[in-house]
């Protein structure tokens, strides 16, 4: 049996407190194995229904235009954003160095994005958070995470938040 290598980790995150104590996890196991990170964030895009309420109101041209121009800028900030975040935990933790290859902003539905992105690039392991929900709502609502551990064929590191810092 052939020991598996980790030379490329897909941090996927929803920027929330819980992906960015996943965060470490990615750190860690990056700086264990001399692996590179990317991070990919998923912006998720408005229903079918939205966006025909939308089109129906300003016009299909005007929508079309408008969706352009405020995806180029929040997919701008939210780089800006994790960028910013990996400087500020890079020098919190100067003893643990990782190299971010890249940050992805994707647009689409997150599971779907983030198997389809995995596969596309060949990374080794996926990295996330789970927000631990309650049973009873993880059972009726799914979660992101869950359904990527199910659905992928990529080893699925899913990191919950530790119970005292939930709110």
């Amino acid at each position: 049996m052939k020991i598996p290598e980790i030379k490329k980790i897909l941090y996927a995150t929803d920027l929330s407190e819980n992906a960015r104590y996943a965060f470490g996890y990615a750190v860690s196991l990056a700086s264990r194995y001399d692996a590179k990170i990317t991070i990919l964030h998923v912006l998720e895009e408005l229903s079918p229904a939205a966006l025909l309420l939308v089109g129906d109101i300003v016009g299909e041209k005007r929508l079309n235009t408008l969706r352009k121009e405020k995806q180029d800028t929040v997919i701008g900030s939210i780089k800006t954003r994790l960028e910013e975040f990996c400087s500020a935990f890079s020098e919190k933790a100067p003893e643990c160095p990782f190299t971010v290859e890249k940050t992805v902003v994707e647009t689409g539905h997150p599971v779907d994005q983030i198997i389809e992105y995995a596969d596309s690039t060949d990374c080794d392991v996926i990295v996330m958070g789970s927000r631990g929900l309650s049973m009873l709502a993880d059972v009726m609502l799914g979660s992101t995470s869950r359904r990527v551990l199910r659905r992928c064929s990529k080893p699925v590191m899913v990191v919950r938040l530790p119970e005292d810092n939930e709110t």
